[in-house]
């Protein structure tokens, strides 16, 4: 089976102190590997503003992911688990070519 190369960005709510902002990381990374990932890079894009309002917040905490992949079971893992933790606005994952 072919291994593909994924990136992941997800934004952070503003107001979500570090030491918990560090536990949902390295959690979301865990969950990458418990899956079948091989994480190539993690790392934090910091504080931005929106362009607009997202759920009455004005800006958020980027961070990018970027790991490859068997199947898609990690990704799919990933995006039922951000969807439903409210400290996380928005997430966006991409199939990167090989």
């Amino acid at each position: 089976m072919a291994t593909t190369k994924y990136e992941v960005t997800y934004i952070i709510k503003p107001d979500v102190d570090e030491e918990a902002k560090k536990t949902l990381v390295d959690g979301y990374d865990k969950v990458i590997a418990d899956n079948g990932g091989t994480m190539v890079e993690s790392s934090d894009w910091g504080k931005r503003r929106f362009a607009y309002e997202i759920n009455k917040y004005r800006e958020g905490t980027y961070h990018i992911m970027t790991f490859t992949a068997d199947s898609a079971k990690a990704v799919d893992e990933f995006t039922r688990l951000s969807k439903i933790d409210d400290a996380v606005l928005r997430s966006m994952t991409v199939k990167l070519s090989k």
